[in-house]
């Protein structure tokens, strides 16, 4: 090879070790197999050049299998975060108007009526509203309506409303 730099050599670490000891499982996965290979040697700081030397294939596929894993990772995430916040024993409508300052006392008064702690503090709880809402929070104001659930384990779950329209 030419142009021969000092990451050519890169050792790849064992993906099936990598995969063994995160305990990944294809029948419970989100994942492919491929997708998380790549994901597993991605995460240990190998280039996907060196992937794709590895697998035979281009780099331009490493890296698109990389994307459809990151994108799967985070459809999983946002299902988790979905369904926490239809289970949470506390749950709390946040109607467009509403002050952003108003919401924690409603989610400290009905944690308190579910007998659920949660450990946040205002300014915190405000940011983490503020943060997961996006764009449906400019400054103090809920522009749109929100739902906030509160899990067993005291973890905020913030979402959007979204009309069946």
């Amino acid at each position: 090879m030419s142009d021969a730099g000092p990451d050519d050599d890169e050792t790849i670490p064992d993906v099936d070790e990598l995969l063994d000891t995160a305990g990944f499982d294809p029948e419970q996965s989100v994942l492919t197999r491929r997708q998380a290979e790549v994901l597993a040697l991605r995460e240990q700081g190998v280039r996907q050049s060196t992937i794709a030397d590895s697998l035979g294939t281009s780099r331009a596929n490493v890296s698109s299998v990389e994307a459809s894993a990151r994108a799967n990772v985070e459809k999983a995430r946002e299902t988790v975060t979905f369904v926490d916040a239809l289970t949470a024993p506390v749950r709390i409508e946040v109607p467009a108007g509403s002050d952003l300052y108003d919401v924690p006392k409603r989610v400290y008064d009905a944690c308190d009526d579910a007998g659920v702690k949660v450990n946040q503090t205002a300014p915190d709880l405000m940011k983490i509203v503020s943060d997961a809402a996006g764009e449906a929070v400019e400054g103090r104001e809920i522009k749109e309506p929100l739902f906030v659930g509160v899990t067993s384990d005291g973890r905020v779950r913030v979402r959007r409303h979204v009309d069946a329209a």
